[in-house]
């Protein structure tokens, strides 16, 4: 009886373990395709959470004093990639599909300057205030292959909050000038010294 009872015992632990394997391998399988795109059903796609936590790659500025008073975009593009897409790209030097590029705009303090500038404690320069916007591009070849496989997306040029799902932009409205003026496959990565960091 007492022998039976262990190997029944042995048995079942043997099953607990096996089991415990499959949803440990399940969970870490699921756990890294967190990083992708999130689409709702009519083919939207959903604001990622925490993106200011991810790899900061930089933030180009074209304000408005330097460019006549128009420029495109006058605040600072702060510009964040998922950790385990940039990890992926250090190691190929290729951004892999689902790669998310989220740039999150943010103006400048209030200028005192005809150039747009204003003194801080640092000296003159430029400043960053408010956030302003979010834009984002994803890597995506089965959905985009008729804009070289990235999707634009635009979450507001405001204040937050930002809405929660964007439908893509016409190629036209974005994908066009990555398309004529993109240094590698339509990343300005020439703005972003990380990408060429050791």
């Amino acid at each position: 009886m007492r022998k039976s009872t262990i190997a029944t015992l042995t048995a079942c632990s043997a099953l607990a373990v096996v089991a415990l394997s499959q949803i440990s391998t399940t969970a870490v399988a699921q756990q890294t395709e967190d990083w992708k795109p999130t689409w709702t059903e009519g083919g939207e796609l959903v604001l990622p959470e925490g993106y200011r936590e991810w790899v900061y790659l930089g933030s180009p500025l074209t304000p408005n004093a330097l460019n006549g008073g128009a420029a495109g975009f006058p605040e600072y593009h702060n510009v964040y990639v998922h950790p385990e897409a940039y990890k992926i790209y250090k190691e190929t030097k290729v951004f892999p599909e689902g790669t998310i590029l989220l740039k999150e705009l943010q103006l400048t303090l209030e200028a005192e300057e005809e150039d747009g500038s204003r003194s801080e404690v640092s000296g003159r320069g430029y400043f960053p205030g408010a956030f302003n916007g979010i834009d984002i591009a994803v890597k995506d070849s089965s959905r985009f292959s008729d804009s070289q496989n990235w999707g634009y997306f635009n979450f507001g040029h405001h204040a937050p909050p930002y809405a929660e799902t964007a439908a893509a932009a016409p190629i036209e409205a974005c994908a066009s000038c990555h398309i004529d003026n993109a240094d590698e496959d339509m990343v300005f990565t020439r703005f972003y010294a990380i990408l060429g960091a050791d």
